[in-house]
């Protein structure tokens, strides 16, 4: 049995301890918005919050996130600036990798507040987005900072 704080709740799983995060989330837990994506961590689909820190949750054991704060999609509020920017920017076109995407930016505005475009592109990278919406992302990231993107949006 483990005892796991997510998004300010606790919840309690009775799981193999090897289960990956992603699944519990899901299929015990009850929070879809995270997505299976590649299930290899390669993809970003899975990205949460572990202790305020991008992680990819399919290929974290629920006994390594055991006593972590978690954060997924559901537990960003939707006043949060980065789910605004996205809005405005118009982000997703199929929204499947978004979630992934969004929590990846919270991550990089709590470690960079106003990042370059070369910060972006460094921390985005491991985030697919089959739909090709870079630009996109990018744009609503800047706008997250308060910073206008160079050019607007593409």
């Amino acid at each position: 049995m483990f005892s796991l704080l997510i998004n300010g709740k606790k919840q309690t799983v009775k799981v193999s301890p090897d289960t990956p995060l992603l699944w519990v989330i899901r299929d015990h837990v009850g929070l879809t918005g995270t997505k299976f994506g590649c299930g290899k961590g390669l993809c970003g689909a899975c990205t949460v919050l572990i202790d305020g820190k991008a992680e990819r949750s399919c290929q974290i054991q629920v006994k390594d996130a055991a006593g972590k704060k978690i954060t997924t999609i559901e537990g960003v509020p939707e006043s949060s600036p980065v789910k605004k920017a996205w809005i405005e920017e118009d982000v997703p076109q199929c929204g499947y990798c978004q979630p992934g995407q969004i929590m990846q930016a919270v991550s990089l505005l709590k470690e960079k507040p106003r990042p370059t475009d070369a910060d972006i592109d460094a921390e985005m990278s491991g985030n697919i987005c089959r739909c090709g919406t870079y630009p996109r992302i990018r744009s609503a990231i800047h706008l997250a900072a308060g910073k206008p993107a160079k050019g607007g949006r593409k």
